[in-house]
């Protein structure tokens, strides 16, 4: 699968490599603003205490 994401990226490897890095980043930044998010209104997650 990456190696055909690699083939179909234009220009030469430098210009692919900031191509790559600027989707993880877009990848990143949406898991982080609307996808973490919504999973944790879905999944309960206990209230945790530590007593010292």
């Amino acid at each position: 699968m990456y190696a055909a994401l690699w083939r179909i990226l234009p220009g030469p490897v430098w210009v692919r490599v900031i191509i790559v890095l600027l989707l993880v980043a877009a990848v990143l930044f949406s898991l982080v603003t609307w996808v973490f998010p919504w999973v944790q209104t879905i999944i309960d997650t206990p209230e945790v205490t530590i007593e010292a």
